[in-house]
């Protein structure tokens, strides 16, 4: 059976870093990382609070009760609960810093496509850095939570993330997103945390963890007000 890696076990919630290609809910014969936790604590009380999807790794909530969960749930729609995504693509981004704003919308089979309009929109900024061979690292933070959203909006810069088929990235050995750092307030106490990827070649390069050592903190990185 897979461990996932507990990073804080609070009273009221975990906080995991979950693996790249594990599901988030279970499929087929094969357990999700809801279901795992829960066997691996031995206990039912375990609440999804948000989801990551199964080519993501990284930081994630989990409740252990239904109050804690709705008090999650509503930072998360309060927007009250910072997240911050690593990504790696290649360095032909029409930006390299900035504001991807547009609505959301399905396309073929199953992939999202962003619009020009900006009626109900994904919103997220982010700044990159070159890490060579052609490759930028980016610093993502979305302010919605919609649905492949940093997938596609990197895509719509001309850059799909590397190894995201699914968006015309190329070939690689794991999908380059990683949810990097949370921040966040609960019962009047600030919780940050951050956990570098530990798997994937890209990610474990010299540069990227020199990079990393300058966003260490990503909440205290000066990002410009307003989009």
């Amino acid at each position: 059976m897979t461990v996932i890696q507990i990073v804080h076990d609070h009273p009221d919630w975990l906080l995991c870093n979950k693996p790249h290609g594990l599901n988030f809910h279970n499929e087929d014969d094969e357990l999700g990382l809801v279901s795992l936790i829960r066997k691996q604590l031995g206990t039912d009380n375990i609440w999804p609070v948000h989801r990551l999807d199964k080519l993501t790794s990284g930081l994630i909530l989990l409740a252990k009760s239904k109050e804690s969960c709705s008090v999650l749930c509503e930072l998360f729609a309060q927007r009250e609960i910072e997240k911050y995504y690593l990504a790696i693509c290649p360095k032909t981004m029409k930006k390299k810093q900035g504001w991807i704003i547009g609505d959301m919308a399905k396309g073929r089979r199953g992939a999202y496509k962003l619009l020009a309009s900006k009626d109900n929109p994904g919103i997220t900024q982010f700044f990159s850095q070159s890490i060579g061979d052609g490759l930028r690292l980016c610093l993502l933070k979305p302010k919605t939570g919609k649905t492949h959203q940093l997938r596609v909006a990197l895509k719509s810069l001309g850059s799909p993330i590397v190894g995201d088929q699914s968006y015309a990235g190329s070939k690689s050995d794991r999908l380059y997103l990683h949810a990097y750092a949370i921040k966040f307030t609960f019962q009047n106490v600030d919780f940050t945390f951050q956990q570098a990827p530990e798997h994937g070649a890209l990610f474990l390069q010299e540069s990227v963890t020199t990079q990393l050592d300058v966003w260490g903190a990503p909440w205290l990185i000066e990002w410009p007000k307003g989009n």
